[in-house]
């Protein structure tokens, strides 16, 4: 058992979530333990309680508890085998490798990361996405358990690093695919709500949301946050449903969820924003089409470009379409070749 230590973090490693940070830095610590962690006080950042999603700046001092020895045994689900069926789901998932980075198409159900009730996702299983490396390549960004689309990793700290940067500096494009209740008018604009959180009824919070707040009520609303996303009417169905492109300016959570429901036009399948029926009562629309459509989330990250890290070329990449968004656009008549990858270049 180690004593407390004082651990400057090096610049190399700003900008990443202290667990992430925590977890390089002594394996043999679990997340659960991380979090026990922060939540008691043990582990702090310039003296300051922090959460475990907290990101830490080059400079900043963590403070570390004592701690098993890094040769103390892991725990059973540490060391338990990623069975042969999840690695070669996962394996089956990469749109693209080369020796620093990893895109996968996620599957919608799947979360990026675990938490309290969550033992199998995407961090979890990028131990079956090494290809030859002896670390496991790292999440740099999230998407929501049941969005599916591109999701980059990097395979080694530096590039994790550069990919953190362009991600926290806005330099990637993300356009989402999204079907949603009834059409959005303009048919194509800019939402600017803000979004604070509210809590949720559980005990421990489950069921929280994002609340959508006029711009100018922001800055005078404690935790709120300035939130953009553009959209683009892509096709419609008469009045009942749309295909609308989304672009987050921003990266909130649950921004593009958030955003359309409260433009009363939920995303098809978001029982948490838009409800589980299909009537509009006047204030927008429910978040189901009925009939043979699926009751999933329709959301999805279709396309993805940035500059890589290392050869500075413009990587652009496209994720196909999971099968029950396959099957309403089929069902829907709509096809991705009638589309740009990028409606918001196109001349209006």
């Amino acid at each position: 058992m180690s004593g407390v230590q004082l651990r400057v973090v090096a610049a190399e490693e700003a900008e990443q979530r202290l667990d992430r940070w925590f977890r390089r830095h002594f394996p043999q610590v679990t997340q659960g333990q991380i979090e026990k962690m922060c939540r008691k006080g043990d582990i702090r950042v310039d003296g300051g309680r922090v959460k475990a999603n907290t990101r830490i700046g080059p400079g900043q001092e963590v403070r570390v508890p004592p701690l098993p020895d890094a040769g103390a045994k892991a725990p059973a689900q540490v060391r338990s085998r990623i069975s042969d069926a999840d690695a070669e789901m996962i394996r089956s998932t990469v749109i693209y490798r080369d020796d620093h980075l990893i895109a996968i198409n996620k599957p919608p159900g799947l979360p990026s990361q675990g938490g309290s009730k969550q033992t199998r996702h995407v961090d979890g299983l990028a131990e079956a996405l090494k290809f030859g490396l002896s670390d496991k390549p790292r999440l740099v960004h999230r998407l929501d358990k049941d969005t599916s689309g591109i999701l980059l990793l990097a395979r080694h700290q530096a590039a994790a690093s550069s990919l953190t940067a362009a991600f926290r500096a806005r330099h990637t494009r993300k356009i989402y695919w999204a079907a949603v209740a009834g059409v959005p008018t303009p048919r194509m604009g800019t939402i600017k709500f803000g979004l604070v959180k509210a809590p949720g009824h559980g005990k421990k919070g489950e069921g929280e949301k994002m609340l959508c707040l006029h711009p100018d009520e922001v800055d005078g609303t404690p935790d709120a946050k300035h939130a953009t996303t553009d959209y683009a009417v892509l096709s419609a169905l008469a009045t009942r449903a749309a295909w609308v492109a989304l672009v987050p300016v921003t990266g909130r959570t649950h921004q593009l969820r958030a955003h359309m429901a409260e433009l009363g036009h939920p995303v098809v399948g978001d029982g948490k924003y838009g409800g589980s029926g299909q009537e509009n009562l006047g204030d927008g629309w429910g978040a189901q089409l009925g009939g043979e459509m699926s009751r999933k989330l329709h959301l999805h990250a279709r396309f993805l470009t940035i500059t890589h890290p290392f050869t500075q070329a413009r990587l652009a990449l496209t994720a196909p379409l999971p099968e029950h968004m396959v099957r309403t656009w089929d069902a829907l008549e709509w096809r991705a070749a009638d589309v740009p990858d990028d409606p918001f270049l196109e001349d209006t």
